[in-house]
């Protein structure tokens, strides 16, 4: 059951559903499962939850990504970082969250899945630095969208944007949000819930 709503999204967010991919994802189910008994990951271990809820709300937002890095701010398990690093090989991934266990976690997955493109990081947002910078943030469901471009801000690439992740239209934090913005309204696979994606663009190319 939860194979085909898999395989079904994939292909309704225009991405193919090769074995290769399909298998990773299963893998990862299979590994947060295990963890989950011993650390607190998520309270999703239902498969077709796991993969309407994580992986395909996860890989609804691959066609606003931009460039070739990649940062997932407050990744929790590795979402949206792990199933967009599966489908997008191209491109260099980095997964960062304060919490060491579920750090931990995402490294240990990256691994198994043989996801040269990861790297996780465990730190706290504002005290992370790369000089290169990012040229697209992702941040789900973690903060406001006015304080996640406070604290990821200077993470940006020139020419990079920040996306938010949110369920339902945050208008409240739309009307506090003073960088130049827009808020896309995504259709999730198998998902009911409304999901919305604020783009932020602070820097202009």
């Amino acid at each position: 059951m939860a194979a085909s709503i898999l395989t079904a999204g994939i292909e309704a967010l225009g991405l193919a559903p090769t074995p290769d991919r399909i298998g990773r994802i299963q893998q990862l189910y299979r590994g947060l499962v295990r963890w989950n008994r011993v650390v607190n990951l998520t309270a999703i271990e239902d498969e077709a939850r796991f993969v309407t809820h994580h992986v395909l709300d996860s890989l609804a937002i691959h066609p606003y990504l931009h460039g070739g890095r990649i940062l997932d701010v407050g990744t929790g398990a590795g979402f949206p970082g792990l199933p967009l690093a599966v489908f997008f090989p191209e491109r260099r991934f980095v997964l960062l969250d304060a919490v060491a266990k579920k750090i931990r976690f995402v490294r240990q997955m990256a691994l198994e899945l043989g996801l040269n493109n990861v790297e996780a990081v465990h730190a706290r947002v504002e005290d992370y630095t790369d000089p290169a910078g990012f040229s697209t943030i992702v941040t789900r469901a973690v903060t406001e969208a006015g304080r996640s471009l406070s604290q990821s801000g200077h993470l940006l690439a020139p020419g990079g944007r920040l996306l938010v992740m949110k369920g339902r239209h945050p208008a409240e934090e739309l009307a506090a949000l003073q960088a130049p913005h827009r808020v896309i309204p995504l259709q999730v696979p198998g998902l009911e819930a409304r999901r919305h994606l604020i783009e932020i663009t602070p820097k202009t190319e």
